[in-house]
């Protein structure tokens, strides 16, 4: 037995090209790059064709194949959804506080931010051997 195909209306190319911005953006950030269709085939294991058809609007990529494109251009996911260079803010956030506004706070961040900027300048005034010694354990410490 057939599956039923709907007959609903008939979507122009001008509203199927607003569902599909995320090809332009793809091919935005790919050419800004400088990489070619071929570059991401290479990276992605995608293949041209397969690139130029999301590019052009004529195939939508699942999340996971988002996720591949994103890695081939080296950023995050979310920046295919940015449509902007700009660094992407929250609306009507403030804006970070240095590390030496932090420590005037009598909290535990302001305690936090006291002891990294003690280690800071202790770090400044330690020999190479010694920083890359300390550098090692930190690493071994992060990967835990």
């Amino acid at each position: 037995m057939k599956p039923k195909m709907s007959r609903g209306k008939v979507k122009s190319k001008k509203e199927g090209a607003k569902k599909m911005a995320i090809g332009e953006r793809i091919r935005q950030l790919r050419e800004q790059k400088g990489l070619s269709q071929g570059d991401i085939e290479r990276t992605t294991g995608l293949l041209r064709c397969y690139t130029s058809r999301v590019e052009n609007g004529h195939t939508v990529p699942s999340l996971e194949t988002l996720e591949r494109f994103a890695g081939a251009l080296g950023m995050p996911l979310y920046l295919l959804f940015y449509p902007s260079d700009e660094p992407f803010r929250v609306p009507n956030q403030p804006p970070p506080k240095s590390l030496e506004e932090l420590a005037e706070e009598e909290s535990k961040e302001g305690t936090d931010a006291r002891f990294l900027l003690k280690l800071k300048t202790l770090v400044e005034h330690i020999g190479d051997s010694d920083r890359q010694v300390l550098i090692s354990l930190a690493r071994k410490l992060a990967n835990r």
